[in-house]
């Protein structure tokens, strides 16, 4: 395997040198480095894509490429520039003016700009934290609005497709070695089967014309979101592989599973798990402060299921791969998913005992919004 070092000089000049490569980050997916160059306060992210989960990483640079240009483009324009502080990624080309470089074994790599003064935001330590996570999805949705989404391709077929993700369930199951069902098992395939019918519904939305594609970042959890060290506030949003056509309510629906969930994903006590509203309504006027004049009065029709929506769609993904044998999501001990399943599900229950309150939240933004 080619070491990182080898691989970070195809991507400097003859005249510059590397003065150290270290691991960066925290991401699961991906082998990311940070190169520091000699003479040089910026460095650079390097990464090695993996390949066995994005199998066509030409088409996710395709979609960078086109993503990043476009917002570049849009930053020379002063009445498009939503924050001066707002920084989108570059890509640096190899010395041969590529996208990326692929090794003698292989492997694939790319690099691009390192944000310097700030940090990931791994935790939401007030609402505040919870507004600028929404302020940087909304200036994504605003600055990605115009891009016509039949440019970009879509490297992951069935994200979100939650027809799909029950099928693969009702598949798992049907091949499960037959045993008396535990406890706790019938409570999650009845959690499930009371909602199966209602899932599809922003599929059906699309379907009826009432929503309609855009760029979507994919993946609009909060330590994808960028701030800065001095301020606070929200200055880019990363890890943008998962950029494809989509509907703009499972990003938002993400950014607040992610965002609102006070114990988080891997709690000790599910049963301790609930939906911070007053989360919510600080996400969402982040998020309609940046996002512009991009929604349509039918988008907030689906809001409230969105909401609803994403962390069911989690749950019940993490619960077909402990059926299966936990083939997908890595784990540490046997029972994980079935953990992570029931931290997901219990937050889908706190959304619709708050359904009343979540709701009003979302209809004054409505309102507001109709008045701009």
């Amino acid at each position: 395997m080619l070491m990182p070092e080898k691989a970070a000089e195809n991507f400097i000049s003859q005249s510059e040198h590397i003065d150290k490569v270290e691991e960066y980050g925290s991401g699961n997916i991906h082998d990311t480095y940070l190169v520091r160059l000699k003479g040089q306060a910026d460095g650079f992210i390097l990464q090695r894509i993996n390949i066995q989960v994005f199998k066509r990483p030409d088409l996710i640079m395709h979609n960078l490429r086109l993503v990043c240009e476009h917002v570049h483009d849009l930053e020379k324009l002063a009445e498009r520039r939503i924050d001066s502080s707002w920084k989108m990624l570059h890509i640096i080309p190899t010395r041969e003016n590529m996208d990326f470089f692929i090794d003698p074994e292989g492997g694939f790599w790319r690099a691009l700009t390192f944000i310097c003064g700030a940090r990931p935001l791994e935790k939401i330590a007030s609402l505040d934290n919870a507004r600028e996570a929404g302020r940087a999805l909304g200036i994504f949705h605003h600055q990605t609005s115009d891009l016509k989404p039949e440019y970009l391709q879509d490297t992951l077929p069935g994200f979100h497709n939650i027809e799909f993700y029950i099928s693969q369930y009702d598949q798992v199951l049907s091949h499960k070695i037959s045993r008396e069902s535990s406890k706790v098992e019938k409570f999650y395939r009845q959690f499930i089967g009371d909602r199966r019918s209602w899932a599809p519904v922003l599929e059906n939305g699309r379907n009826q014309n009432k929503l309609h594609e855009r760029i979507i970042h994919g993946d609009p959890k909060i330590n994808n979101v960028m701030i800065d060290n001095q301020t606070g506030k929200a200055v880019s949003i990363i890890d943008l592989d998962t950029v494809k056509p989509g509907l703009v309510h499972y990003d938002i629906g993400d950014c607040l599973r992610s965002c609102c969930n006070i114990q988080g994903e891997e709690a000790n006590d599910p049963d301790k798990v609930r939906f911070d509203v007053e989360r919510c309504e600080a996400v969402l006027s982040g998020y309609m402060g940046a996002t512009g004049e991009c929604l349509t009065a039918q988008d907030f029709d689906f809001f409230f299921d969105a909401i609803r929506l994403i962390p069911f769609e989690l749950g019940l993904r993490f619960y077909s791969d402990y059926l299966e044998g936990n083939p997908y999501f890595k784990t540490s001990y046997p029972t994980q998913n079935l953990d992570r399943a029931r931290v997901q599900f219990r937050l889908v229950e706190s959304i619709e005992l708050q359904e009343d309150r979540i709701r009003a939240i979302i209809e004054n933004f409505r309102q507001s919004y109709e008045k701009m």
